[in-house]
């Protein structure tokens, strides 16, 4: 029971963080860098941020999905599908965002298209990441494992 109990704590930890670093980045930082800062600087700082804000979310998630496998698999599946599409948002999203965002702002036509939908495919999935976590995050905090 003891060992139970731990994993439930450990994991109701992690979620938490894990879902505060993603609405804090979302709802907070995210609106603050663009408005307290010009257009140039904040988008700079924007893309040095993500890799470090995906990677977050990948760690989280993945060690919150092996804590929780045992004691909430479909919560562990939820939360590795989250660090799985991270992973696809880090690596190759992000890079094409970014890339017709450079091709955009240098006057490639219809590049400023692409960039919109890219961009708008990253919102839906960190949309839809975000609500899977607070859905894992309710569960452990209205459900008992014992």
């Amino acid at each position: 029971m003891e060992l139970h109990n731990i994993l439930q704590g450990a994991a109701t930890v992690l979620i938490a963080l894990l879902s505060g670093s993603m609405l804090f980045f979302s709802f907070v930082m995210a609106p603050l860098i663009f408005i307290k800062l010009e257009i140039e600087v904040a988008g700079k700082f924007v893309r040095a941020l993500f890799p470090w804000y995906y990677l977050l979310i990948i760690i989280l998630a993945a060690m919150g999905s092996l804590v929780l496998v045992f004691l909430a698999p479909l919560n562990a599946g939820l939360l590795g599908l989250v660090a799985a599409s991270t992973i696809y948002c880090r690596q190759s999203l992000m890079p094409k965002i970014n890339e017709y965002r450079d091709r955009s702002k240098a006057g490639e036509e219809g590049t400023n298209k692409i960039f919109d939908n890219l961009h708008r495919r990253s919102e839906i999935l960190n949309g839809l990441q975000l609500l899977a976590v607070v859905a894992v995050l309710l569960h452990l905090a209205f459900v008992n494992f014992s």
